[in-house]
């Protein structure tokens, strides 16, 4: 009689463990510092894991260098590469130095317009992020101006004015033509905002 229990209870575990390993989903855990990324794949699938993550890793620093990939379209990506690997359903989940679903990258000033708030050459923190507020500073494409640091003076529906900090004025003389050498001050789409500056 103990055996048949004990027969029973053997059986009743390994019943409990294998309802568990389908319950349990493929998971991809990311973190991101703004310079660095560490990838982490959890399944039970034969997937050759270390290449997965080292493809996720590559694809990460791609998404940081690009200026137009927010977090929904870099999840995307993720489950693209995994799918690729034959990992279908899997949960992403986003972890960075600034919170989750948030992807942060560190860029580098380019001139003297925002001084003194920002120094050329300093290298600021930025949220890849479309949420911003007039007060904020951001990375933006100017179609005049091309990758741009800027205030946001003004937000008129889609569109957002954008201004240098540095307001002197000075005047420059060019083959003998006077030119006026003043802050940049442009109109562009939210859509061309690249993130906003959440440290410098």
């Amino acid at each position: 009689m103990a055996k048949k229990i004990i027969l029973a209870l053997i059986f009743l575990i390994l019943i409990a463990l294998f309802g568990m390993l389908f319950l349990i989903n493929d998971s991809v855990d990311v973190y991101i510092d703004g310079e660095n990324v560490s990838v982490e794949t959890h399944t039970l699938s034969d997937v050759d894991t270390k290449s997965l993550n080292e493809d996720l890793c590559d694809y990460t620093v791609n998404v940081m260098n690009d200026t137009t990939t927010d977090i929904n379209a870099y999840k995307t990506g993720i489950k693209d590469i995994c799918a690729h690997y034959g990992l279908d359903d899997v949960e992403i989940n986003v972890d960075s130095s600034i919170g989750s679903d948030q992807i942060p990258v560190i860029m580098y000033v380019d001139g003297t317009s925002m001084l003194p708030t920002l120094q050329d050459g300093q290298a600021v923190l930025v949220n890849k992020s479309h949420d911003i507020h007039v007060g904020d500073i951001v990375v933006a494409e100017s179609d005049e101006y091309g990758g741009i640091i800027k205030r946001v003076d003004d937000i008129n529906g889609n569109n957002v004015h954008l201004v240098s900090d540095n307001k002197e004025v000075s005047y420059e003389r060019i083959n003998g033509v006077l030119y006026e050498i003043k802050g940049i001050t442009t109109w562009v789409d939210i859509s061309d905002i690249n993130g906003v500056v959440i440290g410098y």
